[in-house]
């Protein structure tokens, strides 16, 4: 992930506190509220590391056909990693 889970929680906070004071929820259990908030951030900003894990899989799968081809590692792996975000509609 881009960013530690103390900066992500602070965030989350923050997110949290500014949607109150702008009235666009109300709630009496801020805490809670902002746990949930927490968790939306970590999963959308760990998305980017679970499709490079994906990709790493994929490719050491057909690692023996890319060395007998000569294939450029970081180049398949962007390639992988473009055909996953499109799969997955993903924004990074």
């Amino acid at each position: 992930m881009l960013f530690s889970k103390e900066y992500v929680g602070y965030l989350a906070r923050e997110v949290t506190k500014r949607l109150i004071a702008g009235k666009f929820i109300e709630t009496e259990k801020v805490p809670a509220v902002t746990e949930r908030v927490n968790a939306a951030l970590v999963d959308e900003l760990s998305l980017e590391d679970r499709i490079n894990d994906e990709v790493r899989v994929i490719l050491e799968a057909y690692s023996d056909e890319m060395n007998r081809s000569g294939a450029n590692y970081q180049e398949m792996f962007r390639k992988v990693k473009n055909e996953l975000v499109r799969k997955y509609k993903a924004v990074l």
